[in-house]
């Protein structure tokens, strides 16, 4: 219900994702054309980070990956002030995010300390899917998955998609600091 007063919202402010005839964002707009609900239940429009390289994480607070947050935590401490924005979208996909927003906030907050932004719990996979990630699939492949938790997809700062890394990649490992700091540059 919420999910669906957010995206009402957004399409009222004109936020919400525009489709073309084959059902992508608007042309132009890459990920910039999607919006969530953050995990406090205010709309998270990805548009507020345009211009930003964006990492986005699918996570899980019961995941043998969950550790990932603490280094995803020194990435965003590492490069925000370069622009660099993390974003995690906790899902249950793979039973392991049973807990409400309100749980997932704080048990990531109390155990890694995290102060990144954070959507509500989404779905990630399938038909069902949450349509940015039905967007990423499109651009990057079936093999983008995500096939697990903790796979790690990076937004250039004009809003394409431009890699994903799957939960065995730490997200410290040079190839995501070497992507990161391309996107960073500006050449994406």
């Amino acid at each position: 219900m919420r999910a669906t007063l957010a995206l009402l919202f957004a399409f009222l402010v004109g936020l919400a994702p525009s489709r073309t005839a084959a059902g992508q964002g608007a042309a132009g707009e890459g990920a910039y054309a999607f919006a969530f609900v953050s995990i406090e239940g205010e709309p998270l429009p990805l548009a507020r980070f345009r211009g930003r390289p964006l990492l986005v994480v699918n996570t899980a607070s019961l995941c043998g990956f969950t550790y990932q947050y603490a280094a995803l935590q020194r990435l965003w401490t590492r490069y925000r002030e370069r622009g660099l924005v993390v974003l995690a979208v906790p899902s249950n996909d793979f039973n392991q995010e049973p807990g409400t927003n309100a749980q997932i906030k704080t048990f990531c907050e109390t155990n890694f300390a995290l102060d990144f932004p954070m959507t509500e719990k989404v779905r990630v996979r399938g038909p069902d899917a949450h349509p940015f990630f039905l967007w990423l699939r499109r651009e990057l492949g079936e093999r983008a998955g995500p096939r697990w938790n903790f796979y790690k997809y990076l937004i250039d700062g004009q809003g394409r998609a431009v890699a994903v890394w799957p939960s065995s990649v730490e997200p410290e490992a040079p190839e995501i600091a070497r992507a990161i700091e391309r996107a960073l540059a500006g050449s994406g």
